[in-house]
């Protein structure tokens, strides 16, 4: 059986902001149709580590590439077209539009330009996709807090990404939400999708990921299964502390 193919290289990464240093050479890869978990402890630097692949930072030093293409230091929107979407940690969907307007938007500035009838239906099939089929017609501002992450995870498809990010996608969800999120991201892996998790909830990196990477004070403290690493003492006591 041939090996998966490495997508995505982040190579000796650093981003500092002025004296602080929130991702401290940081080297890890990607393989094509893997789910990765980012995790860490609050303020480890996880967060800053999806601005920097996704462009919203450029980093201090060090390579994003993907495809062997160098993405790190181009704008946003180019590493949008060449094949990264994400969804946030606080979620930004676009009020004034409606849902089907909102998942357009991801698709006529993603990887492939649709627009058009072929980007209405495509939005279309996305909402029915993440579980907002009897919504379509409502406002943006009548969606639930689950639904409003629906909608960004519908708008982040949308670009066809070749990596979809996910930052707390399961954030402040209550338990029957947080398990219908959980199989709503499982079935994408199960599509095959290649998809990088930053996630607390250690139910969801247990059962989604593949391989985790994990993070403290800025610098990768580990990497491997889940099993293996949230069994490092290492780990444990980044989370946990010495005692």
């Amino acid at each position: 059986m041939t090996p998966p193919r490495t997508l995505l290289k982040v190579e000796n990464l650093t981003k500092r902001f002025g004296g602080l240093v929130a991702v401290n050479d940081m080297t890890f890869d990607v393989k094509e149709h893997e789910v990765m978990g980012l995790i860490g402890p609050n303020g480890s630097g996880k967060t800053t580590t999806m601005n920097l692949i996704s462009g919203a930072f450029g980093p201090s030093t060090g390579t994003i590439s993907m495809n062997n293409r160098v993405l790190s230091g181009l704008p946003a929107h180019e590493i949008t077209r060449a094949g990264i979407s994400r969804t946030f940690q606080l979620v930004k969907v676009l009020p004034g539009l409606s849902l089907t307007e909102n998942v357009i938007a991801g698709a006529a500035f993603g990887h492939k330009k649709r627009w058009g009838a072929e980007a209405v239906d495509m939005a279309h099939q996305l909402l029915i996709r993440v579980g907002l089929e009897t919504q379509i017609d409502l406002p943006v501002t009548s969606l639930t807090y689950i639904d409003q992450k629906r909608l960004e995870l519908a708008r982040a498809l949308a670009g066809e990404p070749e990596v979809l990010l996910l930052d707390e996608w399961l954030a402040g969800l209550n338990p029957t939400e947080l398990q219908d999120g959980i199989a709503l991201i499982s079935d994408l892996r199960k599509e095959g999708r290649t998809i990088i998790l930053v996630e607390h909830v250690m139910d969801a990196i247990r059962s989604l990921c593949d391989r985790c990477v994990v993070m403290n004070s800025g610098t990768k403290i580990a990497e491997g299964t889940p099993q293996d690493v949230l069994s490092d003492p290492e780990v444990i006591r980044a989370y946990l502390g010495d005692e």
